[in-house]
């Protein structure tokens, strides 16, 4: 299985790490089926554990992969990281500013960003999952755009952060279903709502793959930015929406438990 991955394109790689980390997107969603209600403690637990996966991925798959990449080269490390990684986050804050959304803030109800519209509010909720699911696909795309510039080890660790990404998905789907059951629709509304937040992944996956492979030098401008991104999400998003409620103590325990996996699934694989 691993040698028949192995000779596929990088972006034909992105595609298929995009379309694992949706599926499992999907899975989480399904939870719907399966609980009757919003557990507050898991859902605040799950949304740290869900941010500690992917800081750790910021720093051991992308940020130090981008400093090692312009090392090589023979640039000055940091110039790379810390332009990608400012121009990641403010990218992210254009699309917060542009695209309407809105957040879930537990007992206090919603608070609506973006330019103003009368989209429907789970419309607006599914907005703000998907704009959360960008920088995970573009951080699959260029994990797996950069291993034609490295040996297999690169190949590892991506398929490292594309379960990495896959397992906060699972947690990530079942934040968006369950308080959409909640909410009033319906379990199959709910569990399709949930699902389509992650259909970004493939895409954004492909087009960081593809981004990477045609210039070359933009390597680690890009794992940087994927990384600001990324960071941009977990500190404007998971991290208060998980702190939210009355489970500061689970939510925090969480992000630990989610940074150490990620730690150890790029530390070994890469």
């Amino acid at each position: 299985m691993y040698d028949w991955f192995s000779q596929l394109s990088p972006v034909i790689q992105a595609l298929i790490a995009g379309i694992f980390t949706w599926s499992l997107t999907a899975a989480g969603a399904a939870a719907v089926f399966f609980v009757r209600g919003v557990n507050n403690k898991l859902l605040n637990t799950m949304q740290g554990f869900a941010a500690g996966v992917m800081i750790a991925a910021s720093f051991w798959s992308l940020l130090a992969p981008a400093l090692e990449f312009s090392e090589k080269a023979g640039n000055i490390p940091w110039i790379p990281a810390a332009v990608g990684f400012l121009l990641g986050g403010m990218f992210i804050r254009g699309l917060d500013f542009i695209i309407p959304h809105m957040h879930r803030e537990g007992s206090e109800g919603h608070r609506q960003e973006g330019v103003k519209s009368n989209l429907k509010q789970s419309t607006l909720l599914l907005l703000a999952i998907t704009l959360h699911n960008i920088p995970e696909g573009l951080a699959l795309g260029v994990a797996f755009g950069s291993i034609i510039h490295h040996d297999h080890t690169a190949l590892l660790a991506a398929i490292g952060l594309a379960i990495g990404i896959g397992i906060q998905n699972i947690p990530e789907g079942t934040a968006l279903s369950l308080p959409l059951y909640a909410d009033g629709k319906s379990k199959g509304k709910a569990f399709q709502l949930g699902q389509a937040s992650a259909l970004v992944e493939p895409l954004f996956a492909v087009i960081g793959a593809a981004a990477v492979l045609l210039i070359t030098p933009l390597l680690p401008y890009a794992l940087a930015f994927a990384a600001g991104a990324m960071i941009f999400v977990v500190v404007e998003e998971l991290i208060p929406e998980s702190q939210s409620g009355n489970n500061t103590d689970l939510a925090t325990l969480g992000l630990m438990l989610g940074f150490t996996i990620m730690m150890i699934l790029d530390v070994s694989l890469g």
